[in-house]
């Protein structure tokens, strides 16, 4: 019983590891065999699989009046669906995206309000939304713009300012 415990606490320790070392077994191996296992040989993997082996080895000789062969057979099995469990939730993480980060250019046809007056060829402020979030700008228009009014993004002057003109409603 004590081979099983050990081989459930060195999984746990081997698991431990790979989030510190990720991928690096997998750089070992890159190139193994063209991909055919594609993430079945990552160190979580291998992780849950040998302490799956131990701790229900370990279950099976402490409950159970079983001999060492038939607790071995039921660790494998234990491992094998760890291990796949573990693959199929990486690939799973791994494919999961996120939207793009939002740039200046994406403020181009928007619409904002004149927080602090523009004048003519001037600066002013213009309150924006960029990825749901109020964002204030510099602003520059060919004519005087008052407090308040909508304005509509015509061009990205710079990373912090844009060229506005007023919505004709």
């Amino acid at each position: 019983m004590t081979f099983f415990l050990g081989l459930g606490i060195a999984g746990i320790v081997l698991l431990a590891l790979s989030l510190i070392f990720g991928g690096v077994l997998e750089g070992l191996l890159d190139g193994v065999l063209d991909g055919l296992f594609d993430g079945l040989l990552s160190l979580p993997v291998i992780a849950g699989f040998i302490s799956m082996l131990g701790f229900g080895g370990a279950i099976v000789l402490g409950t159970t009046g079983a001999g060492p062969v038939v607790a071995t057979a039921v660790g494998v099995g234990a491992g094998v669906v760890a291990g796949w469990l573990t693959w199929k939730l990486s690939k799973a993480l791994m494919r999961d995206q996120t939207s793009s980060t939002p740039r200046g250019g994406d403020l181009v046809g928007t619409s904002g309000t004149v927080v602090t007056a523009i004048p003519a060829g001037g600066y002013g402020e213009v309150m924006l939304r960029l990825a749901g979030q109020p964002v204030k700008y510099a602003a520059k228009s060919p004519e005087p713009v008052v407090r308040g009014t909508e304005v509509w993004v015509e061009a990205e002057l710079s990373t912090t300012s844009v060229a506005v003109r007023p919505v004709d409603r």
